[in-house]
């Protein structure tokens, strides 16, 4: 009687005991999994608070024109005020968009070889889209020319009218047309000087061995490398650029020439490439801006783009366009240029949706 008493009590005893060091060992893990997850939390968003919110770099240098001109009393929103931009899409969206949102219209030429795409987000943005043909930025009907002149003509008949009519008219001097001016208008690259280029240095702590940009006005690669290069003496900055643009040799050897314009040879009127944002065959106040700063440049091929675009949705679920694409391409030739161990920094421009 007594050895099955106290066979009875080890037993007990024994599954308390197991149950007690389960409950410890138990509450032991999940209070190291809950601080684990509040370190993992406070890494988290530690991270994202070094990361903004995002969408096409176009964006903050629409948003900064149009502020930039808001701020000299050159336009007032909810007046009439109508914005003009000649673009070959992106930053006419970007323009567009926001225009919206701040109470003015949009007015955008834009050549007529561009992706369907982009005419029609522009159209569901509300804005007027004017298409016209590619042609040399020395014809008065090339896209920039024809924004500009839209926005010097622009109110003009309206103020004959008020003249001549009606004393009650909308004031002419409130229905004013601003030209947007993104090649030449330097809050462009100043964008990206007081934005763009302080969140790369934020978000990589100042560590970047090379940054790699397309150029398509000149202000995203002026802006960030004049940002960065006074920050980080090694830094190297290279330029990307499609066939038929003259940058590459402007960089290369200080020459604006691109073999694509030899006589007879030229396809297109701008630049005879599938990449659209990127390329020109002239200088502007923005790329002005970052000579001095650029290191070298390379020459990316339409099939190298294609190619990128499609292995980057295909393997990395990123669907992006062709001017991201050639940064890219330019990211990999520079890695192999430089080695392991380095890093380096581009800028993803657009969804591949424009």
């Amino acid at each position: 009687m007594m050895d099955k008493t106290s066979l009875f009590w080890g037993l007990a005893f024994g599954v308390i005991i197991t149950i007690s060091t389960s409950s410890i060992i138990n509450w032991f893990r999940s209070k190291n999994k809950d601080e684990g997850d509040e370190d993992n939390d406070a890494n988290f968003k530690g991270r994202n608070a070094k990361i903004v919110d995002g969408g096409s770099p176009k964006d903050r240098v629409a948003l900064n024109i149009i502020n930039f001109a808001e701020d000299r009393g050159l336009i007032r929103p909810n007046s009439g005020c109508t914005i003009f931009e000649g673009t070959s899409g992106s930053t006419g969206i970007s323009i567009a968009m926001i225009s919206r949102a701040k109470g003015y219209d949009a007015w955008i030429v834009i050549p007529d070889d561009q992706a369907e795409e982009k005419y029609a987000l522009l159209e569901k943005l509300g804005a007027t889209v004017e298409k016209v043909r590619p042609a040399s930025i020395v014809d008065k009907l090339q896209f920039v020319n024809l924004a500009k002149s839209r926005a010097e003509e622009f109110g003009k008949s309206d103020k004959d009218k008020q003249d001549s009519e009606s004393k009650e008219y909308e004031p002419a001097e409130s229905k004013t047309g601003f030209f947007a001016d993104q090649f030449e208008n330097l809050s462009n690259y100043e964008a990206h000087l007081k934005g763009t280029g302080p969140e790369i240095y934020r978000q990589t702590g100042g560590k970047i061995d090379a940054f790699v940009s397309g150029a398509g006005t000149g202000g995203t690669i002026a802006g960030v490398s004049r940002y960065l290069k006074p920050l980080i003496p090694n830094l190297r900055v290279f330029l990307v650029d499609p066939p038929g643009s003259g940058l590459y040799n402007k960089v290369k050897y200080n020459i604006m020439y691109s073999p694509f314009e030899a006589e007879g040879t030229r396809r297109r009127h701008q630049v005879d490439t599938v990449v659209e944002g990127v390329g020109l065959n002239r200088t502007t106040g923005n790329f002005n801006a970052s000579m001095g700063f650029i290191d070298d440049a390379i020459l990316v091929t339409d099939e190298e783009a294609v190619s990128m675009a499609r292995y980057l949705v295909r393997e990395e679920g990123l669907f992006v366009g062709s001017s991201t694409a050639i940064n890219c391409v330019g990211c990999v030739r520079v890695a192999r240029k430089l080695g392991p161990g380095h890093r380096i920094v581009t800028i993803l421009c657009d969804s591949g949706q424009r």
